[in-house]
């Protein structure tokens, strides 16, 4: 089971190397290698997942093409399951995590454009060949979550697996910063906004006027992605978009062009292609309108007069972060910026935005910085000041300083021993056929083998 628990636990990193697997290799002539109720797994499943073990830095062995062979089908299992005991995830719950997971893997690359030059392919053609997956792995983790939800651990529970972790055994915990943020954005000049729409509008009436809409969409267009395309994103659903973008495409009739359009990325036409049931085919043109100097500077200058109050008592900075933080996400919980890959407040610090980790690598506890410039992709540009609430030095795991993270270790580990025992007593009563060709040389910790139809 322990290689069902790591592909639980680097999905998100699989997610990203199979992208780059989709983006790099040619076409995989497909097999079945197994049938686990009406599920069914393929060759390229299992090549795919290799590459991205391969690519992961993971440890090879002669056995390891069999350890993932039994993960996918004890994920296929739990899938089979999953449609037997009517657990679902509903449309909406996928699409918003393939839509976290697409911005995490955006923010890497830089952004939309650079992400679908990269991929040679448009954001939602990116989406729609990995919402399946991604539908799949919830499935797995719902399933999951059925059959450990009466699983807990106790006080002792914990003591007594941390004592039967050998000394020397002892993972070492790097230093994690637990931070919080004001953030004050430079606001976009009117004249710019303007500036934006007019170019917009007068590629609009082009447009009406006998112009190509792809043309323009070519020559001017700010979504490097699409533009090189005409404009065109190929056919998406209403969630699949932006919800301006979504609302806006579905109300148009074929060829028309529509009003101006803005969403979080810019300002936006969009023509309609061809509608097909619930999915449009569409192209647009974008424009991003440009902050000035001044901007930047008004917002450093606030920044520095909330920090003056903060210095002097006037405000504490959790109250500041409430009243003049512009940062949606961590304004009303005192400005406490989360871990975008587990939620959690703590952060280790290799994993720091690199701009940001030079800002705070020789603060202390109760620190709190200049203004500096907010460089993430994800957020919208202007300056922020950040406070170093906690932070944790290197050591060797303890009971005192590390309980929570050894609690949800003895807790994964009591979670994947009843994961186990499910397995043992419902494989008899599964139907299964494996390709004898990928696996009658493998030692499975379960008994796939003797359990396939004959």
């Amino acid at each position: 089971m322990k290689y069902m628990n790591k592909a639980y636990l680097s999905f998100c990193v699989l997610f990203a190397l199979s992208l780059f697997t989709s983006a790099q290799r040619g076409t995989i002539l497909d097999e079945v290698i197994a049938v686990v109720g009406d599920q069914i797994a393929t060759k390229s499943e299992l090549e795919n997942k290799y590459v991205a073990y391969l690519k992961q830095g993971a440890t090879m062995d002669d056995n390891t093409k069999c350890q993932i062979f039994e993960d996918i089908l004890y994920s296929k299992m739990l899938v089979n399951q999953a449609e037997l005991d009517s657990v679902v995830v509903d449309e909406a719950q996928i699409e918003g995590e393939l839509d976290r997971r697409i911005r995490y893997y955006m923010a890497q690359i830089g952004s939309q454009e650079a992400m679908e030059a990269y991929y040679k392919k448009p954001l939602a053609q990116i989406k729609k060949e990995f919402r399946d997956p991604i539908r799949e792995q919830m499935t797995i983790q719902r399933m999951q979550g059925e059959i450990t939800s009466g699983v807990s651990v106790t006080p002792d529970d914990v003591r007594q697996y941390f004592e039967k972790i050998p000394e020397d055994s002892l993972p070492l915990i790097n230093s994690e910063v637990e931070l919080a943020q004001i953030a004050i954005y430079a606001k976009t000049p009117v004249s710019s906004i303007k500036a934006v729409k007019d170019k917009l509008n007068e590629y609009r009436k082009r447009v009406n006027e006998g112009e190509k809409f792809s043309t323009l969409a070519l020559l001017y267009s700010e979504d490097q992605g699409s533009a090189l395309k005409g404009g065109d994103i190929g056919f998406v659903g209403k969630g699949e978009v932006e919800p301006e973008f979504g609302a806006a495409s579905f109300k148009l009739k074929t060829g028309n062009v529509s009003p101006i359009i803005e969403t979080r990325y810019g300002f936006h036409i969009i023509q309609l292609i061809e509608r097909r049931g619930n999915k449009v085919n569409v192209r647009h043109i974008l424009l991003k309108p440009k902050q000035d100097k001044a901007s930047f500077e008004k917002a450093e200058r606030t920044l520095d007069s909330i920090a003056s109050l903060i210095d002097s008592n006037k405000i504490s900075f959790q109250e500041a972060a409430k009243k003049y933080s512009e940062d949606e996400n961590t304004k009303n919980n005192g400005g406490v910026m989360a871990n975008p890959q587990t939620s959690s407040s703590m952060t280790p610090m290799d994993e720091i935005d690199p701009a940001l980790f030079f800002v705070i690598d020789e603060m202390e506890v109760g620190d709190i910085s200049k203004p500096v410039i907010i460089s993430d992709p994800r957020s919208k540009p202007g300056y922020r000041i950040v406070k170093m609430i906690k932070r944790t030095e290197p050591h060797r795991a303890s009971l005192e300083k590390d309980y929570q993270k050894i609690k949800a270790a003895a807790l994964a580990e009591k979670e994947q021993q009843a994961l186990q025992d499910w397995i043992k007593n419902n494989i008899s009563k599964t139907y299964m056929r494996l390709n004898m060709e990928y696996c009658s040389a493998c030692e499975f910790q379960q008994a796939w083998i003797e359990n396939s139809a004959k």
